[in-house]
């Protein structure tokens, strides 16, 4: 018999207004406690002293087994920061994949430098190595190690790559919070590592961002960036350098302090989640789960992707995929388009006196992935049951023998 999906009006595998998603963010009444403790205290800055702010920055730190932090605003001044304690100086090129969220490659350009795209592999999705290897010139300076979707790039070969050309690494850790790399997490096994709290993020206050470092002079760069150029252990109008405000306040840091404690629990039931998704969607025809390097011992999961190949499905696209496997129940989307597509890096306008036209790049595995490929999945939904997973893979299988028949 013909399977009626539910985008067609037959029934679907999951009415979410009778069995809804787990919901995001996830808080009781201890963020509210911390959020009246900063508001009682009379103190909700961090410029003076304070509290919350330094605890987070230690406890987060510890976490992710760095010796320093410096909290700011969020992700995106989180990677300026690095990037200008790092050395960037006006002109240098550093290497970024096309496949990230724009500040990736915008934090390069703000902090003065020129962001030069090196395609991805086509089974993390991460900095391709070889790619980046391939993209250095004699004006390069640094790279910037995505850990796309929460998986941690290949940081062996980026750390020795690095190592070998002197140049500075950056890991942008804004979607990899308690993800690791042979044992040790993400965020200060490059020089610096910078991450976000953004509302989506899988700790977040709906903003706010932090930088990692075990070097004691990239952190007092770090933190001098930060607070508009002062020193640790300087007066408050004594500036070294050109910096800003990007401080953090405290009803965040507050708020954080309890999101961090809630982390090893939901970032252990995601990855145990998409483990058990993985093995199942790698039975149906056409859908091929990411590759998973043994060398991943916690892969974040703040997105689940999932690559779908359009041969198996008949006539169907990945656009009515996504179309039919939302309306079952399983809110997916395709995610990026490759940045160097974007508008804002075709407007000659945006870089005056610069000689780079982004027109030209190409990074052939990423346009696939973007065009094509790619289908996403919330981490709230990992956060879920073993019954929530099955309904994914339900509605998966669904699609594909509706497709296909």
């Amino acid at each position: 018999p013909r399977i009626e999906l539910a985008v067609e009006g037959g029934k679907p595998v999951r009415d979410t207004r009778a069995k809804p998603w787990p919901a995001w963010p996830v808080w009781d009444e201890q963020e509210e406690q911390a959020l009246l403790r900063v508001l009682r205290s009379g103190t909700w800055g961090s410029a003076t002293p304070c509290t919350e702010v330094p605890a987070f920055a230690q406890e987060f730190a510890q976490f992710h087994d760095a010796r320093y932090a410096v909290c700011n605003t969020n992700g995106t001044a989180s990677l300026e920061i690095a990037l200008r304690a790092a050395g960037l100086r006006l002109g240098d090129e550093v290497i970024v994949p096309p496949y990230t969220f724009i500040a990736s490659a915008s934090a390069v350009i703000t902090a003065g430098g020129i962001a030069v795209f090196a395609d991805i592999d086509p089974d993390t999705y991460n900095l391709d190595p070889k790619a980046a290897e391939a993209a250095i010139t004699p004006r390069t300076r640094g790279i910037v190690a995505v850990h796309i979707a929460g998986c941690p790039a290949d940081m062996d070969a980026l750390s020795e790559l690095a190592r070998n050309r002197s140049l500075f690494l950056v890991e942008d850790c804004a979607q990899a919070h308690a993800a690791e790399w042979k044992g040790r997490k993400v965020g200060a096994i490059g020089d610096l590592g910078a991450f976000s709290f953004q509302s989506t993020k899988n700790i977040n206050a709906g903003e706010g961002g932090i930088v990692l470092t075990d070097d004691a002079e990239l952190y007092a760069r770090s933190w001098s960036v930060a607070n508009a150029g002062r020193r640790p252990e300087g007066a408050f109008y004594e500036h070294h350098l050109l910096g800003s405000n990007y401080r953090m306040t405290e009803f965040q840091a507050a708020i954080l302090r309890v999101q961090l404690t809630r982390l090893p629990e939901q970032a252990r039931r995601r990855w145990d989640n998409a483990q058990f998704l993985n093995q199942e969607l790698a039975r149906i025809p056409g859908i091929r789960p990411m590759g998973l390097d043994p060398r991943v011992t916690m892969h974040a999961y703040h997105i689940y992707i999932f690559r779908f190949d359009q041969a198996r499905f008949g006539a169907m696209s990945r656009s009515e995929f996504i179309n039919a496997l939302s309306a079952e129940g399983v809110p997916c989307w395709a995610g990026y388009v490759p940045l160097y597509r974007n508008p804002a890096f075709l407007d000659p306008d945006n870089f005056p006196g610069r000689t780079v036209d982004y027109a030209k790049a190409r990074c052939p595995v990423a346009e696939r992935v973007c065009a094509d490929e790619a289908v996403w999945l919330a981490q709230s939904l990992l956060l879920g049951t073993r019954e929530d997973v099955h309904d994914i893979v339900e509605a998966v299988a669904k699609v594909q023998r509706a497709a296909s028949s």
